[in-house]
């Protein structure tokens, strides 16, 4: 057993666990995914937990919350996808990063498929192609991917550039208040017809007002996360509930329906193809 593993297996022996919070799919209505978020045993913060790691050691307790967070997720029977939490750092080792996912995964029987490991931008990467690389080594082995918080980190276009993910997720930022808020709109809009190009599913995060999620549901997407569907449940998966717009979105029923045989949101491309900003698109692609 190598330093680093052993150091792993020292953290998941500590007092940590997780709540769980739905990703949501409002065509299909019902719940996409759960993301694993960790928390302390008494329902503690993830900043009260995780700041009590740095360097090196907050890479191993990375890779241990995810072990830990496939041993709960099969323990209470989570049966839709599992989102799990990946650092730059982390990921770049791939012994206490993909080789303790798949020992975990393999441990409980869950399914490589129904993993989703999402690399945060929220730390900086010195070598975009060595991390892209590295996430095509999950891709391999059979775990989807996705960036998240996509629009408020480091790498942005740049890691998108590199790797293309399964799922790419709106930082919350950018979603706050975007009804009114018409540079956000022309930014999401162009995001929006990357991840059409490229043939990646948008995931909006953080959507906690009706207004909100009328007015991504009129751009065409259909994934969604945030409090306006279900707060985080402590070692549970909380009810999701998808608010009814058929009454006040003249606009909604005339978006085409998603069409994840090929991969992609054929509403979203459907609006898109008509998206006014088509310069603020051209300038991203």
């Amino acid at each position: 057993m190598t330093a680093a593993s052993k150091r792993k297996h020292e953290m998941e022996l500590l007092d940590f666990t997780f709540a769980f919070q739905p990703i949501v799919d409002t065509v299909a209505r019902k719940t996409y995914s759960h993301e694993a978020l960790v928390r302390g045993v008494n329902n503690e913060s993830a900043y009260q937990i995780l700041q009590q790691y740095t360097g090196r050691d907050l890479a191993v307790f990375d890779a241990a919350c995810r072990s830990r967070a496939i041993d709960l997720a099969s323990r209470i029977g989570l049966d839709t996808f599992l989102n799990l939490n990946l650092l730059p750092s982390a990921a770049l080792d791939l012994e206490v990063g993909l080789n303790s996912t798949v020992e975990a995964a393999n441990r409980n029987g869950f399914p490589l498929e129904r993993l989703i490991v999402e690399a945060t931008e929220v730390e900086a990467v010195s070598d975009l192609v060595r991390f892209a690389e590295v996430l095509n080594e999950y891709r391999r082995a059979g775990i989807r991917l996705a960036i998240d918080d996509f629009g408020a980190g480091y790498a942005g276009l740049s890691l998108l550039s590199e790797f293309q993910p399964d799922f790419l997720k709106l930082d919350m930022g950018l979603v706050r208040g975007i009804e009114s808020h018409g540079p956000r709109q022309s930014i999401v809009r162009a995001i929006a017809q990357v991840c059409v190009d490229l043939g990646i599913d948008f995931v909006v995060e953080g959507v906690e007002t009706v207004d909100e999620f009328s007015w991504f549901t009129d751009l065409g997407v259909n994934l969604y996360q945030g409090y306006l569907f279900a707060k985080p449940m402590f070692e549970a998966m909380p009810l999701i509930n998808i608010p009814d717009l058929a009454a006040g979105g003249p606009h909604v029923d005339r978006i085409l329906l998603p069409d994840r045989s090929v991969g992609r949101t054929s509403r979203l491309t459907d609006y898109c193809s008509h998206v006014p900003n088509a310069g603020v698109v051209q300038s991203l692609r």
